[in-house]
């Protein structure tokens, strides 16, 4: 078959079920993605969410037998609320990022590669095929920039002109060589706003990033959260978009193309209290088919406790003494104690008083000692 020919068919295809934007690009190593890599991994930031082989992020040849080329897929997803609820004293909220609004992104590209799969192989029956979302090998954002859909960002992410940097992507290796298309080449040029915005100063310039400061990673993380994230954590829950939302290719983006991406307000603003008494089964019925309950209630909880702090909302002083003093996660138990002595008020203390006369643990033992010292200063 001529492969010329069945690129435009494939292509053809992919913008009938729904695909934003497709590019191809050769089977050669990423090299530059390995020393990149290397780099990180001498300087002990990586998060430890990657493929933890590096050659196998690298060498597709590592992970395929014969690769000939790889086709790298782009869907716009929403950035946009059409009714967002509002917080407010005595109800606040948190907010999930937009990638994890709607149906759990995984399963949308998954579905999407399954189809161009089978739309190659009726064409090329003995067409082998590898496809893969996030947590593959390869590496979505160096495989799809250099398949010239957009180009890597000073946000680490990647920029469409048409859609953004509101996508998500997904990438197929086949024995199939298919012609290259050409990267497009820097977007960024003298902008600096992302680097600027970034809360925790996790931006490094010239697409460079320390991951393990990233608001992104550090909410999904399970342990105790270190006091300067605290403080910055805003109203997030799962994620963080400032680098997104200050992007000028992002400027009046908000595409809605996809039903399974619509987000369920009430799930991606939730209230903040009912978090903290939800149990495994009601969190897993709630939000278990977005992708930011992958890492379970914990952290969502714990996110949420910090968030209640920020706000200093007295309505949940009793929620959080409950916390402190009958939760069997040490990581609840102390962010709880922290909180309350940032709300303040004469039960908070009382309880931090008596928590201090029954508790083992000495992670919690350390943030209720943390917990008094901020009373005292107060």
């Amino acid at each position: 078959m001529n492969l010329e020919e069945l690129k435009q068919e494939i292509i053809d295809y992919a913008a009938q079920v729904g695909i934003q934007k497709i590019g191809f690009t050769t089977a050669d190593p990423f090299l530059f993605l390995k020393e990149r890599l290397l780099i990180a991994e001498k300087e002990g930031i990586l998060t430890g969410f990657e493929h933890p082989v590096i050659d196998e992020r690298v060498y597709p040849d590592q992970i395929f037998h014969e690769p000939r080329s790889i086709i790298a897929i782009a869907l716009s997803y929403p950035s946009k609320l059409k009714e967002p609820p509002v917080s407010k004293r005595g109800s606040r909220r948190g907010v999930f990022a937009r990638a994890s609004w709607g149906t759990d992104y995984h399963t949308i590209l998954r579905e999407k590669l399954v189809l161009l799969e089978k739309f190659i192989t009726e064409r090329v029956p003995d067409a082998k095929m590898k496809s893969m979302v996030d947590t593959g090998e390869l590496s979505d954002v160096a495989v799809a920039e250099r398949s010239g859909i957009g180009a890597r960002g000073k946000n680490t992410l990647l920029l469409t002109e048409d859609y953004g940097s509101f996508v998500y992507l997904g990438e197929m290796i086949t024995n199939l060589a298919f012609p290259p298309d050409k990267p497009i080449g820097d977007l960024c040029g003298d902008c600096n706003q992302c680097v600027k915005a970034c809360p925790t100063g996790s931006l490094l310039g010239e697409g460079k990033m320390n991951p393990k400061i990233c608001l992104s990673y550090l909410t999904q993380t399970k342990g105790f959260l270190e006091e300067e994230y605290r403080e910055v954590l805003h109203n997030r829950l799962y994620g963080c978009d400032t680098c997104q939302v200050v992007c000028p290719y992002n400027r009046g983006k908000d595409f809605h193309l996809h039903p399974e991406m619509e987000p369920d307000p009430e799930l991606v603003r939730p209230e903040l209290k009912p978090l903290l008494t939800i149990s495994n089964r009601d969190f897993k019925e709630k939000f278990g088919d977005m992708a930011g309950s992958w890492r379970g209630k914990k952290p969502i909880q714990r996110n949420a406790i910090i968030v209640l702090a920020r706000y200093k909302d007295k309505t949940a002083v009793s929620l959080l003494i409950d916390c402190l003093t009958n939760d069997p996660r040490p990581v609840i138990r102390g962010t709880s104690a922290w909180a309350l002595a940032k709300i303040g008020g004469e039960a908070a203390e009382q309880a931090l008083n008596e928590a201090l006369q029954t508790e083992t643990d000495l992670e919690v033992l350390a943030e209720l000692d943390h917990a008094k010292n901020i009373i005292e200063t107060r």
